[in-house]
């Protein structure tokens, strides 16, 4: 069984962490198993309402795992966010998937992270802005709704579906066909993607 740990932090954006996990546990057939971190292992709350119990805090995270998945929303920029750094870090450094969508795509690059990488978050200038002298990868940006560098995966916030399918990919959780099926469905909708002669 293989772990993906989701990183989530109080309002974070549950939509972009459900299409990868429901897909991961669709797609993967047993093989994958989803398990969650946050600072602390109190409840979090999502922007939709949804509380979530942990299963790890920073300090209980285990070390073997395929992916960490930085959760999107609201307080990426606190001060206590911070305190994530040093297991994405660890992940980065280890080679394993990291991936980050919407704010927690520019924390990478207050973590140092995008220096070396293609990458794409919400915005370059605010990216710059917010990591300063820890962000000197401006060249390699690009503006797409996902990026995949090697093991790093980076997105905007509008872009859930487009990263899931990344990290799916990465993790090669079923076929690249059985992906990009996946993703199309619920891209394009039932009629498009299951019925294109109906267009």
């Amino acid at each position: 069984m293989k772990t993906i740990l989701f990183f989530i932090l109080e309002q974070y954006a549950d939509w972009e962490a459900a299409y990868l996990s429901s897909a991961v546990n669709m797609l993967g057939q047993g093989g994958f198993e989803i398990k969650t971190v946050s600072l602390a292992r109190e409840a979090v709350m999502s922007i939709g309402g949804f509380k979530t119990i942990p299963d790890y805090d920073i300090y209980s995270a285990p070390e073997d795992y395929e992916a960490l998945i930085l959760v999107g929303g609201m307080t990426w920029r606190t001060p206590e966010a911070r305190r994530a750094s040093a297991l994405a870090a660890d992940c980065f450094k280890k080679g394993k998937i990291l991936g980050g969508i919407c704010d927690a795509s520019a924390f990478l690059g207050t973590a140092g992270l995008l220096n070396g990488v293609r990458h794409t978050s919400n915005d370059p200038d605010d990216l710059k802005q917010w990591a300063g002298e820890f962000y000197t990868g401006r060249s390699l940006y690009v503006h797409k709704q996902a990026v995949r560098d090697e093991n790093i995966i980076t997105a905007n916030g509008t872009a859930a579906l487009e990263f899931a399918r990344e990290v799916l990919l990465a993790l090669k959780v079923a076929s690249d066909d059985k992906i990009n099926d996946w993703y199309n469905f619920h891209k394009l909708g039932y009629y498009c993607a299951a019925m294109p002669e109906m267009q």
